[in-house]
């Protein structure tokens, strides 16, 4: 467990009493835990007074804690929606700083998340607005803000931190059942659906599911794969109907629990649950975890090994949050040509804007340029932050219809600490590596002369003029 430097003072007050609070604990309880006075224990709630190391390693002891988990950034993703929230123009005036809004994020996560959710609803119903699709208020409109089914999965997926120990114990006890080798696992799953469930499994040609790679006919029982899927996509589509016939009330329960505004939402929810069993069953947390580990994330050489895609792997090391067996926190986005993003998952902090696109300057959008070539890359977000990413593309379901545009790309990334646990870090210069400044979606980003800037930041004053022209197209005055 790695410990703060000792010239460094650690003031953990708003976390320390948002972990009690979250345990049922008074003051008095969790002073008996930590062996020390609940007068200290206030003290170190209020910020008065440093944490130090023996009151870390009782936390750590008391209550089965990553004192990693203690020790991080403030500059949260909580902070950094907020701070893309309070850069509206509506807010201009209020003149906020950086480390209020960082202070907000970190004593309330749950009202910056409310907060951060409330401006997502008045953007998403802004835009309908303006499309002509709903009325305007002063028209007779009538109705609350449109509720976008994935926006809201994404952030309720986020606020679990992207990991269900619900389902990692259900995914342990159903991979132990089938006992197989990773290679062998279509077979063993393909027998189980027969042999418990009574469901054949078939491969069918594109013209038979013109418009789909799995369906299941529950009258005949009978689970048809598209030709079209890789062998890792038919492996995740057995999975997936194992997931559903085996732990369907515990899935119910849990979307139920989700609190989902609408059945659309819900129903989504569901979906990403029995996606998220199913890549556990393929890939078991223990047997992943350590194979991660002692492959250094070789991320080629895992993926062989459990007979999964890149992007399923890549997607499958955001979740290694087990107390006790962590793995390196990962964020993981998935972009189009385009630069739009269709896939959003971090185990720990995000460095991304939650409104926009991904920075043109980080090199995921470079690999379309390198197909199926992984580059790395050290980026700098405007907060000093440090990461270690690395990019590579991926290709949709080989189909008749997806043309020219049949490549994604995928972008993993950690905080640059962790680098030296990667495999793709041999060689680099990690303690003065060369790090690109990237940013938000640049209607937030303040970094100046930025030449790849598509738009000015919507919270500066623009300062074209006629006798100069910038690096950047649109130059703007400083906060």
């Amino acid at each position: 467990m790695a410990m703060p430097p000792s010239d460094r003072k650690l003031f953990l007050g708003a976390r320390m009493k948002r972990m009690r609070r979250e345990l049922g604990l008074t003051q008095t309880r969790m002073a008996e835990d930590l062996g020390v006075s609940p007068s200290y224990l206030n003290l170190l709630e209020r910020n008065q007074r440093p944490v130090t190391a023996q009151v870390l390693l009782r936390l750590a002891e008391a209550y089965d804690l990553d004192l990693k988990s203690l020790n991080a950034d403030p500059e949260s993703a909580n902070a950094t929606g907020l701070t893309e929230v309070f850069s509206d123009q509506m807010f201009r005036d209020l003149g906020l700083a950086r480390h209020e809004v960082a202070e907000v994020a970190e004593s309330a996560p749950g009202v910056s998340e409310a907060i951060v959710r409330l401006y997502r609803a008045y953007l998403d119903q802004r835009r309908l607005t303006d499309l002509g699709a709903i009325s305007r208020p002063e028209e007779g409109a009538g109705g609350g803000p449109a509720v976008i089914p994935s926006d809201w999965v994404r952030d309720y997926i986020q606020a679990q931190k992207n990991h269900f120990p619900e389902l990692e114990d259900a995914a342990d006890a159903l991979a132990a059942a089938l006992a197989p080798q990773p290679q062998e696992f279509a077979a063993a799953a393909r027998e189980r659906l027969a042999g418990r469930h009574g469901i054949q499994v078939r491969v069918v040609p594109l013209d038979v599911l013109p418009e789909s790679v799995r369906r299941y006919d529950h009258h005949r029982k009978r689970l048809f794969l598209s030709e079209v899927l890789t062998s890792a996509g038919r492996s995740f589509s057995l999975a997936y109907q194992l997931a559903m016939l085996e732990y369907g009330p515990l899935l119910d329960a849990m979307a139920d629990r989700a609190g989902a505004p609408d059945q659309p939402t819900r129903n989504l929810a569901k979906v990403s649950l029995v996606n998220y069993l199913a890549a556990a069953i393929l890939m078991p947390y223990g047997a992943f975890h350590e194979a991660a580990e002692r492959t250094n994330y070789d991320i080629e050489l895992v993926r062989a090994r459990f007979g999964v895609s890149f992007e399923q792997a890549c997607h499958r090391l955001t979740t290694l949050a087990r107390p006790g067996a962590r793995g390196v926190p990962f964020f993981m986005v998935r972009v189009d040509s385009a630069g739009n993003i269709s896939k959003r998952f971090a185990g720990s902090a995000f460095p991304f804007s939650r409104f926009g696109g991904a920075c043109p300057r980080w090199n995921i959008h470079t690999s379309f340029r390198t197909p199926g070539r992984i580059i790395t890359q050290v980026v700098e977000t405007p907060d000093g932050q440090r990461y270690f990413t690395l990019s590579r593309t991926v290709s949709r379901i080989a189909t008749p219809y997806a043309g020219d545009d049949s490549e994604l790309a995928v972008g993993l990334g950690c905080e640059l600490k962790y680098a030296e646990r990667l495999v793709y870090s041999r060689g680099l210069d990690l303690k003065d590596p060369v790090a690109t400044a990237i940013g938000p979606a640049c209607r937030i980003c303040e970094r100046p002369a930025c030449p790849q800037r598509a738009a000015e930041p919507i919270n500066r004053t623009l300062t074209v003029d006629d006798f100069t022209k910038s690096i950047s197209p649109y130059p703007f005055a400083a906060g």
